[in-house]
């Protein structure tokens, strides 16, 4: 059997199971929003470690398991190695420090055989990546038994066609399946060479108010043909081709609107956590369901 061994584990969280189920437990806030899909189909979750946005990503996962259990997690993760084209890991499982998650074959089948060439069966692509990785734990504990279909989906023009192609397929298959779409926002400080407004809280607050916010506009929105020029022209995704995909699904599965779960950066998380007031760089998270 196929199976991807954890790549991140110890790092971008913790290494072991009790710690994992620890963590996950203390990040954990009781949902307070109640302007929400009733039975949503998709959602946006950031990756970072879980020290800075697992919290976030808990927030929507949480509030999917309020109003249902999926039985499939389809994951369009982002790229941070350049890969050509959106690539499915097909069979197996995926281990993690709470077991193995275990691949929804059937409906990875299903992708790649309506892909017409804009999915490849590429196992290689995941072995490094850590986008879907960090949200793999989350699911298995929130929503024990639950399969998924890893798709690495790279920042491409074709982004939108593979998520359309993928809510067709669970609609066509009557699959009980969610997808969920891995993105950070703005990486801004010198560490990631971007820092047009320079370097003081006025930078910070850009990040928060304008950049980050043009991104979460076009997910509310979900205008999954404008989000990869956006990203390029801004730099406010590192994971667009996976949020393009995830809009295009969730659109095609029935969504006409996304709804902001939670948005932070990693400045408020070191702040909160840590007592800093100044930071050299900040990362934004956005928790986002439709």
């Amino acid at each position: 059997m196929l199976v991807r061994e954890p790549a991140v584990a110890g790092r971008f969280y913790p290494g072991t199971s009790g710690e994992c189920r620890r963590e996950i437990d203390a990040m954990r806030i009781p949902e307070s929003a109640a302007d929400l899909p009733e039975r949503p189909v998709g959602g946006i979750v950031p990756h970072a470690g879980w020290v800075f946005s697992g919290a976030t990503a808990l927030r929507v996962l949480d509030a999917i398991r309020t109003r249902r259990t999926p039985a499939t997690f389809v994951l369009f993760g982002a790229t941070h190695s350049p890969i050509r084209r959106a690539a499915v890991f097909p069979s197996g499982g995926w281990e993690t420090p709470l077991g193995l998650a275990e691949i929804d074959e059937r409906l990875a089948g299903e992708f790649l055989a309506l892909a017409g060439g804009l999915l490849r069966d590429d196992p290689m692509a995941h072995e490094n990546e850590h986008s879907i990785e960090v949200q793999v734990p989350l699911i298995q504990h929130l929503f024990p038994g639950a399969k998924i279909v890893p798709i690495a989906c790279p920042p491409s023009a074709d982004a939108p066609e593979v998520g359309r192609l993928v809510g067709r397929a669970i609609q066509n298959l009557s699959a009980d399946a969610l997808c969920l779409g891995s993105t950070d926002l703005t990486h801004y400080g010198r560490m990631y060479g971007f820092t047009p407004k320079g370097t003081d809280a006025a930078a910070i607050r850009w990040v928060r108010e304008e950049n980050d916010r043009r991104m979460l506009d076009l997910m509310v929105r979900m205008d999954a043909g404008a989000i990869v020029a956006e990203a390029s022209e801004h730099l406010n995704a590192c994971g667009p081709g996976a949020v393009a995909a995830t809009l295009a699904a969730a659109a095609e599965m029935g969504a006409t609107e996304g709804r902001v779960v939670q948005y932070t950066t990693s400045f408020d998380v070191m702040r909160e956590k840590m007592g800093r007031s100044e930071a050299d760089a900040v990362v934004g998270y956005a928790g986002v369901l439709f």
